[in-house]
């Protein structure tokens, strides 16, 4: 004699068209999507399909659980887009080479008013403290 198992069929609501929502933290693992989804008898889809969002969406967050990327965001630190980290981080290469391009300037500049007065071509530096005239 063989043990049929019915199969459970469960029905959803369609998920709303045109509104945008917005999942904390705490909803993520309140909801314990991904916790359910892990289950040996649920699939991501079910699930997704249970809570009326997209499955993508889900396995997006179990990619970011893996990567430990939820556990950053419990930090309460602000989440910076990629674009912008790219944005500021050729903004420090730039800021970097101009920088050294004027320390160079600089030293170029030092290293000619040296030679000059060598050469006698610029009075000599002061050893005073006191201005002296123009």
């Amino acid at each position: 004699m063989t043990v049929t198992k019915t199969p459970i069929v469960e029905t959803f609501d369609p998920p709303r068209s045109g509104q945008r929502r917005r999942f904390t933290t705490e909803q993520k693992q309140t909801l314990s999507l991904l916790e359910q989804a892990k289950a040996p008898d649920s699939s991501i889809s079910a699930v997704a399909r249970r809570y009326g969002i997209s499955p993508s969406l889900v396995f997006r967050w179990k990619h970011m659980q893996d990567e430990g990327a939820l556990a950053g965001l419990e930090a309460d630190e602000r989440v910076v887009a990629e674009t912008e980290v790219k944005d500021l981080r050729a903004k420090v290469r730039e800021l970097e080479r101009l920088l050294g391009k004027k320390t160079m300037e600089a030293e170029i500049l030092k290293e000619g008013i040296e030679l000059a007065r060598g050469k006698g071509l610029l009075l000599p530096r002061s050893s005073s403290g006191k201005g002296g005239s123009r």
